[in-house]
């Protein structure tokens, strides 16, 4: 095997689970780069990188939940309402009852569990189909929005506001970058390097097969160059701004989820059920549980979501919310996650979004109107995903196939219970 094709095959699209982060890096560098050149320079710039991890966080945010409730095989069109639900009593109760903003924040998450426990109980052990449930709900939440808030909008405490709108503090010496954003950029590069040591030594001990080491070596130095840039770019910002802390949830939330969607029994089952629902369920997996759990937990995210946007906004409002699930599926499928079920993860679908909120940053820097935003938007993710089911159905090159590949090797094929060597999951992932 030629040096050119051991790099291709390891470095884009082999088995190693770095391979499949990599690979979608390298997608959103490509399209980040794109704008970077239409905008004269100003995508990339400290100030409008901020501006876009601050703008569209809880969007990223409530794709990780989409993204396994698509997984599990369904749909939750009341996210945008839940979201603006839990913002108006989150708000209510502190201005009102004078909650600290602590408690507003436990009340928030609380909110947002038992709404996803009333959706998740229809769905799971009632049996009705989550999109006439959700869209049940779309039209309950907003409703109680409204009402709760008489269609106005209410303020939130200066605290509160710190989930949203708030930034790393400056401490330390004066280094002329905000010293606890450089940390973070040394935390995520000493990160990498030791997972790509883990994941050879864990192949070593099973006896499989590891990549080349100096394919290693380029895949760390390639992501190491990633993180440092980004930490330079936040970390330079004006005083007073850095990576914000809506950011600072988002990244923990990523690698928790991702943690759990690859590593657990509860993410295989929740793959499994998507793959094929029966086989799994007779394979021992608690079906009903499991879509009650995935339809509560994207209630969870939504709230959370929802908090982050008032704290950003510093007030609840009547307009909170609206279209936000279809910018979190959106994202979610353009990540690469089968409209079926089974197959998709959290770091595409946290790509899938970062396209979306880079497309929408790029039109607005170039001052297109927010109308022509939408259709445009709108035709992006039309054309890209009609363009990749037909390549496939037809044999050819897939960008969202090719991308997606050593996610349906890894999760998807470990997903799918033993006793359903044939299932849909396992179909795809031979198909891609």
């Amino acid at each position: 095997m030629s040096r050119t094709t051991d790099l291709q095959k390891n470095l884009f699209g082999g088995t190693t689970s770095n391979a499949r982060q990599f690979g979608m890096i390298s997608t959103l560098v490509a399209i980040v780069l794109l704008f970077q050149i239409w905008t004269d320079g100003l995508t990339l710039t400290s100030g409008n990188l901020i501006a876009v991890v601050s703008q569209y966080s809880y969007i990223l945010i409530l794709a990780i939940g989409m993204l396994m409730v698509i997984v599990a095989g369904h749909i939750d069109l009341s996210v945008g309402s839940v979201a603006a639900f839990t913002g108006i009593v989150v708000a209510k109760a502190m201005q009102e009852y004078d909650l600290p903003w602590p408690l507003g924040i436990l009340l928030g998450l609380f909110v947002g569990a038992a709404i996803g426990a009333w959706q998740g109980f229809w769905v799971a052990y009632v049996g009705v189909p989550a999109f006439i449930v959700t869209l049940a709900g779309m039209l309950l939440f907003r409703g109680g929005n409204q009402y709760i808030g008489n269609a106005d909008t209410v303020l939130v405490p200066g605290g509160f506001r710190e989930i949203g709108a708030g930034f790393l503090p400056e401490v330390g010496p004066d280094t002329g970058y905000n010293n606890l954003t450089l940390l973070l950029g040394v935390a995520g590069c000493a990160g990498v390097v030791w997972r790509e040591w883990k994941a050879r030594q864990t192949r070593r001990e099973m006896r499989a097969g590891t990549a080349p080491l100096w394919v290693t070596g380029i895949r760390i130095a390639v992501m190491i160059g990633v993180i440092v840039f980004a930490t330079l770019r936040f970390a330079g910002g004006r005083i007073g701004t850095s990576l914000p802390i809506s950011g600072i949830i988002l990244i923990v939330l990523v690698l928790a989820y991702s943690h759990y969607t690859r590593n657990t029994v509860g993410g295989r089952h929740i793959y499994a059920v998507g793959g094929n629902a029966r086989a799994a369920e007779l394979s021992g997996v608690k079906l009903k549980r499991v879509n009650f759990l995935v339809m509560t937990n994207m209630s969870v995210l939504a709230a959370l979501a929802g908090m982050i946007f008032v704290a950003r906004s510093s007030a609840s409002g009547p307009q909170d919310g609206l279209s936000w699930e279809l910018d979190a599926i959106a994202a979610v499928f353009i990540g690469g996650a089968a409209v079926s079920g089974g197959l998709g993860t959290v770091s595409g679908s946290i790509v899938g979004g970062l396209v979306m909120a880079l497309l929408n940053n790029g039109l607005q820097l170039e001052g297109v109107g927010s109308d022509m935003v939408q259709i445009i938007k709108g035709l992006v993710l039309l054309l890209a995903v009609a363009f990749d089911v037909h390549n496939k159905s037809q044999g050819r090159f897939s960008v969202i196939g090719t991308l997606t590949r050593p996610f349906r090797q890894g999760d998807a094929s470990a997903a799918t219970p033993p006793a359903a060597p044939n299932s849909d999951a396992d179909k795809a992932g031979i198909a891609g």
